[in-house]
């Protein structure tokens, strides 16, 4: 039977882009804001696309933060794209505003070190041994980025009863979190509703986790 995968409605985000791309690979999706659905489904995506602190603000309106808690907290598989991956961290700080975020992770949300920015077209990823995500794609495989700010200082090593996540890590300017995988929440920086094929095998990964 296929996967249920609801995309969280919650104002940002390519919602229609992810749609198409997770059923592309398989999945039943919905998207939607509402509560009780978006916590039963097998898997939840939280995309995301523009300021960190809007997105929050969004977020907090259809009480996804909540929704992502409650679901990591029985084990329940959570994907975060691009914004939706940033405020999965502590804090984003951007024009000078600290806006709290999720704090499913250690971490500031913050702007990249490079000279052009956006971010914006096709990057390389430096991916860890022994993740999902990223089987069967070869090194060197390219993902689509747009975006402005980032996490460039990963915090969170293991401890007492917990593996240390697996972080994947790309460069513009300087080095920046790309994917992380930790347990049930994953997330990427990058758009895979955007990145073509290899995009569509990332999914894919995702789905067969769930």
């Amino acid at each position: 039977m296929s996967k249920r995968v609801v995309v969280l409605d919650y104002g940002s985000g390519n919602l229609r882009s992810a749609e198409r791309a997770l059923a592309r690979v398989g999945a039943d999706v919905t998207v939607t804001a509402d509560f009780d659905a978006a916590l039963g489904a097998d898997g939840l995506v939280v995309p995301g696309v523009g300021a960190f602190a809007a997105c929050m603000e969004g977020l907090k309106e259809v009480r996804g933060d909540q929704i992502v808690g409650r679901r990591l907290a029985g084990g329940r598989p959570v994907l975060g794209i691009c914004v939706g991956m940033q405020i999965l961290f502590e804090k984003g700080v951007e024009h000078g505003v600290h806006t709290e975020g999720c704090g499913e992770w250690p971490g500031v949300v913050e702007r990249l070190d490079a000279p052009v920015l956006p971010h914006m077209g096709w990057n390389t990823v430096t991916a860890p041994e022994g993740g999902v995500l990223f089987r069967g794609l070869e090194e060197g495989t390219r993902f689509y980025f747009v975006h402005s700010y980032g996490v460039r200082d990963w915090r969170l090593e293991a401890g007492d009863g917990f593996r240390r996540p697996l972080v994947t890590w790309a460069e513009h300017g300087a080095p920046f979190v790309a994917a992380v995988e930790n347990g049930p929440l994953m997330a990427t920086q990058f758009h895979p509703e955007k990145s073509g094929d290899a995009g569509a095998v990332l999914l894919s990964n995702w789905l067969s986790t769930l």
